[in-house]
């Protein structure tokens, strides 16, 4: 594979930091109902929010859902889900990646170290999270895009294949993301092994990253409910690499989407009207493709997904 050039590789760094800064933008978002602090196993703090069912006389521990955001997120980045889901009667908590979110990309890359974190997330929420109504530790959920989607993937029992990554890359080197790892190549010391989290009961996985990689056996070995978008249209993590690779090698066959001419950034919030004027490459779907009506439909289907697999909030 010929070198490219100096400018090629500085255009694609700034493509990369546009994307990193686009995708998590705050401004997208509203505030959660609570802004927590807490410590991983690292001994790491990270930053999240939690969006609280409403209120009422009924005082039993809840299902909860926790949210891994994508490439450059952050705790906020899917707003409109999480806030659905509360509605809904769930408890739902996200987090903020460390290394790989809106302020810092230096983990971007390093993607399994990011379920580690999670768990970290679902540790706190069980055990030291005190809030007005408790957690049923027994029926918790996940909900992750794009590398988020990588995350749920191995926190239910996915084991990714560095080897497998590189080989991809090797034979499809104009593909979004290997144009990055050329740039930036993942550190194999710290390419995690298995990072199993048996406490999630079932999962929804949208757009998610790098698929061809996680192997066979470990995904014959996930038989939970989990739910699979893909977006037709993906020019970021495109078929047949991502979504198929999980869909056909599953234990248990998902409920499975896919989305007529969606984009990968139409799984995020839909953009107003200052947004589609500042961040057009965020913002903009296919001709003809509503976003809000597709997103309003898209919580709905994860409400009802997460009713039926966590037994109802």
């Amino acid at each position: 594979m010929p070198v490219r050039p100096l400018q090629a590789l500085q255009a694609l760094r700034a493509l990369l930091a546009l994307l990193i800064v686009l995708s998590a933008f705050p401004a997208m978002a509203r505030a959660p109902d609570q802004t927590i602090h807490f410590i991983d196993r690292r001994g790491e703090t990270i930053e999240g929010g939690v969006w609280l069912p409403p209120l009422d006389a009924d005082v039993a521990p809840r299902a909860l859902v926790v949210i891994s955001h994508g490439n450059g997120g952050w705790y906020a980045g899917h707003d409109d889900t999480a806030r659905a889901l509360a509605d809904a009667g769930f408890i739902v908590a996200a987090l903020t990646h460390p290394g790989d979110n809106f302020r810092d990309h230096s983990r971007a890359l390093q993607l399994t170290g990011r379920a580690p974190q999670l768990s970290a997330l679902i540790d706190y929420m069980v055990a030291d999270w005190r809030g007005p109504i408790a957690v049923d530790p027994d029926r918790i959920g996940a909900f992750g895009f794009s590398a988020g989607g990588f995350t749920v993937t191995s926190i239910v029992g996915g084991v990714s294949d560095l080897r497998a990554i590189r080989d991809h890359c090797a034979a499809h080197p104009d593909l979004f993301a290997c144009r990055l790892l050329a740039m930036d190549p993942i550190d194999a010391a710290g390419w995690g092994p298995e990072t199993r989290d048996v406490r999630v009961k079932a999962a929804v996985i949208a757009a998610p990253a790098f698929g061809e990689s996680f192997t066979t056996a470990s995904l014959a070995s996930i038989t939970l409910p989990i739910q699979l978008w893909q977006a037709a249209d993906d020019q970021i993590l495109p078929a047949p690499y991502n979504v198929e690779p999980i869909r056909d090698r599953l234990g248990r066959a998902p409920e499975y989407h896919r989305v007529a001419h969606a984009g990968h950034f139409d799984f995020l919030p839909a953009c107003g009207p200052q947004m589609k004027t500042d961040l057009p490459e965020l913002c903009a779907s296919a001709p003809g493709f509503d976003r809000a009506a597709f997103k309003a439909e898209f919580n709905s289907q994860v409400v009802a997904f997460f009713r039926a697999a966590l037994s109802a909030p």
